[in-house]
């Protein structure tokens, strides 16, 4: 299928976050990939990136989905749910019901839809087993969800290259260049075409093994900052994204020198 309307929902992962272009003004991403790769085969192609960092899927779905609509997609990529895992007050229903809302909400104004389990990004972290039991609710959801509604699933959870620190940045959740370059590459295989083989190839050399010290500044420089913001931001009422407005809010011609098409990555 040839697709000439490519609308992108949700969450920094989405956004692009940790993968910023050369200028360092903007974040590239795995979508902005598949848009490159999409638009190699129709010059009459369009994009638009929707995605705000930190929303829900209780905020993507009333600001976002309208937003798509009104570009009358025929493709949808929707990938959120991460912000919904850390979040205070997490019940596993209530998430489970955001989840059949978003995704049925995507089914309903575009004929495909692509949708993401989560990697296990709790093997990364002190302390991440806590996080796991969510994270695995989760998936089952978006999963269940996925079928009902026909959408395609793109599932990280198997995916070993979470044990590779290279693929994600120094937040140890936001995927990196080689990260977002991986994801790309399954997506445009569950679209059928076909993708620099180098994306899903293992990376060189190792990476750098762990250590207290590692975790020790990871805790300083990653974790404290966000813990001080997210109890200032509930002091004041702010949600996690205001603020920040989608990278591309608008169906624009989208061409490979935009993000590194296959094979110039």
């Amino acid at each position: 299928m040839s697709h000439h309307r490519f609308v992108v929902l949700g969450d920094s992962c989405a956004e692009g976050l940790d993968d910023p272009y050369p200028d360092q003004r903007h974040y590239r991403g795995w979508a902005d990939f598949v848009a490159a790769r999409l638009a190699e085969d129709n010059p009459g192609f369009r994009y638009a990136n929707l995605a705000v960092r930190g929303r829900r899927l209780d905020q993507i779905v009333p600001e976002q989905v309208p937003a798509a609509a009104r570009l009358e997609p025929d493709l949808i990529a929707l990938f959120g749910g991460g912000n919904d895992v850390m979040s205070r007050g997490w019940d596993a229903r209530t998430v489970a019901r955001r989840v059949d809302a978003a995704i049925r909400a995507c089914t309903e104004i575009s004929p495909v839809v692509v949708t993401f389990t989560l990697s296990d990004v709790s093997r990364r972290m002190p302390l991440g087993s806590r996080m796991r039991p969510r994270i695995v609710a989760l998936n089952e959801a978006i999963r269940e969800a996925a079928v009902s509604y026909g959408a395609r699933l793109v599932d990280l959870w198997p995916d070993q290259a979470v044990t590779d620190s290279r693929y994600f940045g120094a937040d140890r959740l936001h995927l990196s260049a080689h990260g977002h370059r991986r994801l790309a590459a399954y997506v445009l295989g569950l679209l059928g075409l076909d993708h620099d083989p180098a994306w899903l190839a293992p990376l060189p050399g190792t990476a750098a093994p762990g250590s207290r010290r590692a975790d020790l500044r990871w805790l300083v420089r990653e974790v404290l900052p966000v813990a001080v913001t997210r109890t200032r931001n509930r002091l004041v009422g702010r949600q996690p994204g205001d603020g920040f407005h989608p990278k591309r809010p608008d169906l624009l011609p989208m061409t490979p020198d935009e993000a590194w098409a296959p094979g110039n990555a």
